[in-house]
């Protein structure tokens, strides 16, 4: 810095609206969104979740509603996340691999309202499928198997694949299931589909809402400590991107959001490769519950937080706000 005050005024750039959008150094719009959306089984179902004030589990026909306010909003990919039936669920989460399950049928949906004009990344882990309401497959003790589940895990990626999944998302944790899946999808012709891996995916208190949505929350044995990250490590997230990259993912996620904006700035700053962070469900309720409680505005909180994702390195924001801040984006 060559100049010091009052020759220089950090705040003559702040002196009005049109100098500080000038001046603005991070800028954030819809085609920076990811729109997760919950899934259930029915017509013409909206079941709201308690937890998630705002947000709701779609019927398939609403998927593909929620697909067309997608392309009218600008919002250039989708997130889905089933809701499986209780008497679907089991030990080994076999409806996973049913080409005729929620996830494979909204897929169809979505495909059939819009073509191709939005994306679709699809969740490839088993919690949604287990009765157990763990990640894989588990042994008598409780504790979850790696390379069996993996074997489960390519076998989802295909199915989802086969019924048009754009972007694979392996939101499990398992040792090398990126690489393997990576093969599988060469092998079997589809090349093209991108693989953006839960690279960091903590074992966060801020997972609640979200287990209340794909109904696993009730059915959870135990904990995700074995295979999820641990909230104090920070080096161990960067081996993590490492492997995945190494592996074969084209982009990477960090999860929770907020909490956890270093870790983004370091996987940018190391890898310089597409980063992407989730907004979980619980950094959605807190947002919410302030608005309840009148100690915030929700628009000012939605964008600001926004922004701070963009600020940090991501190369977009996984996000139940979705819809509502690309309204504001779109003036």
């Amino acid at each position: 810095m060559t100049a010091s005050f009052p020759a220089l005024r950090l705040r003559r750039t702040r002196t009005s609206a049109w100098s500080r959008a000038l001046h603005r150094e991070t800028r954030i719009s819809p085609a920076d969104l990811i729109w997760p959306i919950f899934v259930t089984d029915g017509q013409g179902v909206e079941d709201p979740v308690a937890s998630l004030p705002g947000v709701s589990r779609w019927s398939v026909d609403g998927i593909a509603a929620r697909a067309k306010e997608a392309v009218s909003l600008g919002i250039p990919c989708l997130a889905l996340f089933p809701n499986t039936q209780p008497e679907r669920r089991s030990e080994d989460g076999r409806e996973a691999l049913n080409p005729d399950n929620l996830m494979c049928r909204a897929i169809r949906a979505i495909r059939d309202a819009v073509g191709c004009d939005v994306g679709v990344l699809t969740d490839v882990a088993l919690d949604p499928y287990t009765s157990h309401g763990q990640d894989g497959l588990i042994d008598p003790a409780g504790y979850v198997l790696n390379d069996a589940t993996v074997e489960v895990l390519v076998g989802q990626s295909l199915n989802q694949v086969a019924a048009g999944a754009d972007i694979i998302a392996p939101s499990d944790m398992m040792d090398g299931r990126i690489g393997v899946i990576r093969a599988a999808l060469e092998a079997g012709g589809h090349g093209n589909v991108q693989i953006m891996a839960y690279a960091a995916k903590y074992a966060s208190a801020f997972y609640g809402p979200f287990r209340d949505a794909v109904g696993s929350g009730g059915l959870l044995k135990g904990d995700k400590k074995t295979y999820q990250m641990d909230p104090a490590n920070g080096e161990e997230a960067l081996r993590e991107v490492a492997l995945d990259l190494a592996e074969g993912a084209d982009s990477v996620m960090v999860k929770p959001g907020l909490p956890y904006l270093d870790i983004v700035r370091r996987v940018k700053d190391r890898f310089e490769v597409p980063v992407f962070a989730y907004q979980v469900s619980g950094e959605y309720a807190m947002i919410e519950a302030a608005v309840a409680a009148g100690a915030g505005d929700r628009d000012a909180l939605v964008l600001e937080t926004l922004t701070a994702f963009k600020r940090a390195g991501c190369s977009g924001v996984l996000t139940y706000h979705a819809a509502h801040a690309a309204r504001l984006l779109g003036g």
